[in-house]
């Protein structure tokens, strides 16, 4: 009896495990039934790929704070400068440090965003965030 363990080969690694195509049953109406209802769909036009689907969410006064901790399903990247996360992470720490309040940089970037576009929509050109840009 040899030692070696006995490993499956690599067909067996890499085979697909998906259904193929042709395991899919195809149904098909018998000719005394009566026909199966299509399903309901809009009358809208499709949008392409990415783009919203619904109307924009107009915040109220009450809907102004950020999310918090919850599962977030949208995403977006964006990329920083290494002096702009030093910056992020030194606010992290310093939150934590100073005022015991243990945040991620995803808390502080959603409640930052919920400040400047209060501010954007109070105050409109004479914002911080209009002048910032201006300034660009």
């Amino acid at each position: 009896m040899t030692r070696r363990a006995s490993l499956p080969g690599a067909d067996e690694l890499f085979r697909n495990s998906a259904p193929s195509l042709s395991a899919v049953r195809e149904v098909v109406a018998e000719p005394n039934q009566a026909p199966v209802a299509a399903p309901v769909t809009s009358s809208a036009p499709k949008s392409k790929k990415g783009v919203r689907s619904i109307p924009r969410r107009r915040v109220t006064q009450a809907d102004k704070s950020p999310s918090g901790r919850e599962r977030h399903d949208e995403k977006i990247t964006v990329y920083l400068s290494p002096d702009e996360l030093f910056d992020l992470d030194q606010a992290r720490l310093m939150l934590r440090g100073d005022l015991g309040l243990a945040v991620d940089r995803g808390r502080i970037v959603r409640e930052s965003l919920a400040v400047i576009i209060a501010d954007l929509e109070s105050k409109g050109e004479q914002s911080i965030l209009a002048r910032r840009l201006r300034g660009l």
